[in-house]
């Protein structure tokens, strides 16, 4: 299997492609490790400390896995170090944090008044399928809460980005976990829909777009397979009447258009005043033509390309269609950037004067595309960024705090910020609602989705 630089269109690596038989076997060594295996039945404080210790070795060799990261999916190398790698990191040490003080056996009186004992179970064979646009991040935030909990994990990376993944199956090499506890299988979307299909997997954790997780969702129903899915979005920037235009861009083009726009949380609708629309165009057109695009390997570059060909296209597809539904293009468009000609980049393209029932609006573009919607009031503001088929996350800009606030707790997402992106906190649960999924992850929810909860009950003595 192939794997092609989007800065040079040119193949930079080749990995070993697992079939059917492969996954099979993964997913049984998978189930020894579970069923006859040391790991589900050692104390968590020893789980604990193995998955420290891969921090350790994670954190010696972060600068490969960050320049790794940046070459096979295009990320600016800066934002990978900080993001794609930094965030795992901070991750690992967070979940070994929860994990220590998990209430793992609880001592309940019941209603009868008899002693009831409540105890976490590993919940088993974990399939972990994980997208290429954070790939490190995105793993971390389902390997290491399955491994804390005494699961088994068969991780499946994206065609576009394995060699993250292979690096990281080297390093947990290093931990010695007993065998089969983690396999690491690169495939296409068919080895991957044979492994959330396999009877074996008790859980699956899948990160990806909406139509995928449908198919997901319907494959782990047909088995009664657990499974948690974090979608897509269509997230909606709410700019209060008394926001200053210059911080919401300068907010916005880091919540926006960090990755190339390639992020499920990105804010990509933004919701202002009619009365005041073309001073916060003004800025984030300002801010978004300052962007320095280029070689994702230059410390220097904010932006790089799309990850594929076939990304490129159709985000150039949807600016098309943006012109072509009537909103304003206010800056970018579906050329190369300035100074480039190769590689598969995007302007960032600003639209204004949209209407929220554009295709545009409504639908996920997965890169440096922002469209600019106003309102007339703040109730049809709240109106606005609800009125989507996604619910992942969201945001509001003011410079009254609490007003934000009663803002926030009105929209109906599983995330949100005040006067910020939304921030992944390590200690905060996140995921979404509606097209964007159901299930958490991070904070203590994100452990409790790898354990079954069993309750114990015990007569009273006589």
């Amino acid at each position: 299997m192939e794997v092609i630089s989007p800065h040079t269109e040119q193949p930079i690596a080749r990995v070993a492609a697992a079939d059917a038989a492969g996954i099979d076997r993964a997913v049984a060594a998978a189930r020894a490790a579970v069923d006859d295996g040391p790991w589900p039945r050692m104390a968590p404080g020893d789980r604990i400390a193995a998955v420290r210790r891969l921090a350790e070795i994670y954190t010696a060799r972060r600068d490969n896995m960050a320049r790794l990261i940046s070459a096979e999916i295009g990320a600016p190398i800066s934002f990978a170090q900080r993001a794609q790698v930094g965030l795992a990191t901070m991750m690992m040490s967070a979940f070994c944090d929860i994990a220590e003080n998990h209430p793992w056996n609880e001592e309940r009186t019941g209603f009868f008044g008899s002693p009831i004992r409540i105890q976490k179970n590993p919940v088993g064979v974990v399939a972990a399928i994980v997208p290429w646009n954070m790939p490190q991040f995105l793993t971390i935030t389902k390997l290491i809460p399955a491994l804390l909990a005494g699961c088994a994990v068969v991780l499946k990376p994206a065609p576009e980005s394995p060699l993250d993944a292979l690096l990281l199956a080297d390093m947990i090499g290093e931990v010695g976990l007993p065998d089969g506890v983690v396999s690491v299988v690169a495939g296409d979307a068919g080895v991957g829909a044979h492994l959330v299909g396999h009877p074996g997997v008790d859980k699956v954790s899948f990160t990806g777009s909406s139509a995928a997780g449908r198919a997901v969702a319907a494959a782990c129903a047909a088995n009664l397979t657990r499974v948690s899915l974090e979608l897509g979005g269509k997230s909606a920037a709410i700019v209060l009447d008394d926001a200053d235009p210059q911080l919401v861009a300068a907010g916005i083009r880091s919540a926006s258009l960090s990755n190339s726009g390639q992020i499920c949380n990105a804010l990509t609708r933004i919701v202002v005043p009619a009365a005041r629309q073309q001073e916060f165009v003004d800025a984030l057109a300002d801010r978004m033509s300052s962007i320095v695009v280029g070689d994702p390997a230059d410390p220097a570059t904010e932006l790089g390309p799309l990850v594929s060909r076939r990304q490129q296209q159709r985000v150039r597809d949807y600016i098309d269609l943006g012109v072509r539904e009537g909103a304003r293009l206010v800056c970018g468009g579906t050329g190369l950037p300035d100074g480039i000609e190769r590689g598969w980049y995007v302007r960032p393209t600003l639209f204004a004067d949209a209407d929220n029932s554009m295709r545009i609006a409504r639908e996920e573009i997965f890169g440096p595309v922002l469209t600019v919607i106003p309102y007339a009031n703040e109730d049809e503001a709240v109106a606005i960024a609800d009125d989507s088929d996604y619910g992942l996350a969201g945001s509001v800009w003011t410079a009254d705090t609490d007003r934000g606030i009663r803002i926030a707790e009105r929209v109906r997402t599983g995330t949100f910020g005040v006067n910020q992106g939304y921030t992944m906190d390590p200690f905060a649960p996140f995921g979404g609602v509606k097209d964007s999924g159901y299930g958490r992850e991070l904070g203590t929810e994100g452990l409790d989705n790898y354990l079954d909860t069993k309750s114990i009950a015990v007569a009273a003595r006589r």
